[in-house]
């Protein structure tokens, strides 16, 4: 029976791809280093830093820990220096991104009749952001005042997508069998790979990304606006919820 969903954000249920965040995000974030090193540098070592939260297996330190060990050195600035920029920089410039992204006015609704029909609801993004830039993301459609069991960011998941061990970390936050999840999402590779771990998968096609390097076949694929029907019938059918 299924009791839990799990949403990726970022081209699932907010309208965004990637290159909303190698043009629109990574240009507006590197201006503010501009006196310390050229955009392309910058962005460079973002990233990189970005990818020691990816890649990291340690169980022990949170992807934050991860990223505020490596970060700092390839900039050449101490965290004490750095943190209050980027906090700055949430509250300022990366609102103003969120005008830019196009009418998401389904999701809301789509959200809150899930809730009515008793599952409980993740936001299983890609836990390379810290909680409050995420929140401002949700208040983009306009879902940021949801009761979500959780939200995946950086402060709080010691793993990152496509990592399974992502999946399983999730399951110990809910006290939940894998059996009784749906992972709910637009990558073939990051979200689906929840398959290996015991999740139902259901991919979201209206902005679809495949690499072609994870074969396997989701439970369901549909748009976002067909997911409802998918929902109603795990109501109504209990076999296959």
């Amino acid at each position: 029976m299924i009791k839990h969903l799990l949403f990726d954000l970022d081209g699932t249920l907010l309208p965004i791809d990637l290159d909303f965040f190698f043009q629109d995000y990574l240009s507006a974030l590197s201006a503010r280093f501009t006196t310390i090193m050229t955009e392309k540098e910058f962005k460079d070592k973002l990233l990189a830093s970005t990818m020691a939260m990816v890649k990291s297996e340690d169980a022990t330190l949170t992807n934050e820990e991860v990223f505020w060990r490596d970060f700092p050195s390839r900039i050449g600035h101490p965290r004490s220096f750095l943190e209050p920029i980027l906090r700055d920089f949430y509250n300022q410039e990366y609102r103003l991104l969120g005008k830019n992204i196009p009418p998401a006015d389904s999701v809301r609704p789509l959200l809150t009749k899930a809730f009515q029909q008793g599952f409980s609801i993740t936001i299983a993004t890609n836990p390379i952001f810290p909680d409050y830039a995420l929140l401002e993301r949700l208040a983009w459609i306009n879902c940021h005042d949801l009761p979500y069991r959780m939200v995946t960011a950086m402060e709080n998941m010691h793993f990152c997508k496509p990592n399974p061990n992502y999946y399983r970390e999730i399951l110990d936050h809910l006290g939940a069998k894998a059996e009784e999840c749906i992972m709910v999402g637009n990558d073939q590779e990051e979200d689906m790979v929840a398959a290996l771990v015991g999740f139902k998968t259901c991919l979201v096609t209206d902005r679809l990304i495949s690499r072609g390097k994870l074969k396997v076949k989701p439970d369901y694929t549909c748009s976002l606006a067909e997911l409802p029907q998918i929902l109603t019938d795990l109501i109504t059918n209990p076999s296959a919820r």
